[in-house]
């Protein structure tokens, strides 16, 4: 078999990764088209996954729409050219590449704001997954997985830190750390959006410094780090969990890191506009189970930082809690479940026949 694999950002390399490998290892043939944004490249290299470039995106507003018409034309050419027999993405980009090849289409979604991605998506899709917590109806093809995308890749019966990351940070074993994690907003879905100021980041930094080594992972590449006690997170993006498994606090204005410090049993603050009564889904789940804060007030996630980093045990205390909501909900491993789904085709079954059967869909 020959599957497509559409890595757009680097949250979608570490979805699929596993997945790539396992379905290599039975020795199916697998081609990721990835897109020049952020640390994606870097990624598909560190983890040698077999890759092409469709296009690129830098991570100012409406760098994508510019960008659009060469990227698909890219997408076209090489998809008629390797001619899949299944199609795994994130958004439209798989979706359209699998119409016009007349090819399956999984899709892994955990965004409800992309409205205008589902709607051109939904006609080419034989399979949408989202997560549990997901709130909207996608239609008849679409099916929930107990957890979230980044169950793929952070189930505890799937990570395992390496030792070596306070060494490479060049910190003490007992030295506490936080990571700040600096939205760039420059997505087809942060449109309109917004996170903290510049005036906001000096004084979360500020703030922050006063309890522990402060370690900035800026996605736009613009902060400037005169005059501020912190460092910029300068190790390999492959190694960004280690760091956040270790780390004391997270605190960020952007989405998927604050659900992977969850996954991890790290405390996370998020604080954008995306916060509030029209909320993702997966965010207010984690919330009410007490597994990361969403901040509306700036001055809340200051008091909040303060709150966390001033207790004991915290870290004990939050993978306590990551480890009963894992048990508790229990939360596939997304990897198995993908790889399974890409092996119907072989096993010439029906689209969502395997995860039916597995009775982990709502």
């Amino acid at each position: 078999m020959k599957y497509l694999f559409f890595t757009n950002t680097p949250a979608h390399v570490h979805l699929y990764k596993h997945t790539i490998d396992q379905l290599q290892a039975q020795g199916h043939d697998v081609l990721v088209l990835g897109r020049e944004y952020g640390c994606t490249e870097a990624l598909l290299e560190y983890h040698d996954l077999p890759y092409e470039i469709y296009g690129k995106c830098d991570t100012t507003k409406f760098s994508l729409f510019r960008e659009l018409p060469t990227q698909y034309l890219n997408i076209f050419r090489i998809t008629r050219r390797y001619d899949p027999d299944w199609v795994f993405g994130v958004g439209a980009y798989a979706a359209h590449a699998g119409a016009i090849t007349g090819t399956p289409v999984t899709l892994v979604l955990d965004t409800e704001p992309t409205s205008i991605d589902h709607s051109i998506s939904r006609p080419f899709v034989n399979t949408f997954l989202t997560p549990d917590a997901f709130q909207k109806d996608l239609g008849k093809n679409h099916y929930r997985f107990k957890g979230f995308k980044e169950s793929a890749y952070l189930h505890p019966d799937v990570f395992e830190p390496t030792c070596d990351v306070r060494e490479k940070l060049g910190i003490e074993q007992d030295e506490p750390y936080v990571i700040v994690r600096l939205n760039a907003f420059g997505s087809h879905h942060d449109v309109g959006k917004s996170g903290f100021t510049d005036d906001q980041r000096r004084r979360l930094l500020e703030t922050l410094s006063t309890y522990a080594t402060v370690f900035v992972s800026d996605e736009g590449g613009t902060f400037d780090f005169d005059d501020i006690d912190a460092d910029p997170f300068d190790l390999h993006p492959a190694r960004i969990h280690d760091a956040l498994a270790e780390a004391n606090l997270l605190v960020a204005d952007t989405q998927t890191m604050v659900t992977e410090a969850a996954l991890l049993g790290t405390p996370a603050i998020r604080s954008n506009s995306f916060v509030g009564e029209s909320d993702m889904g997966n965010f207010v789940e984690l919330e009410a189970n007490d597994l990361i804060c969403n901040c509306v007030e700036f001055e809340h996630v200051l008091d909040r930082a303060r709150e966390l980093l001033g207790r004991e045990s915290i870290e004990e205390e939050w993978t306590q809690r990551r480890d009963e909501y894992v048990e508790a909900t229990e939360m596939v491993d997304l990897t198995e479940l993908l790889t399974e789904l890409a092996l119907t085709a072989a096993r010439h079954e029906p689209a969502g026949s395997q995860v039916e059967e597995r009775e982990v869909f709502a």
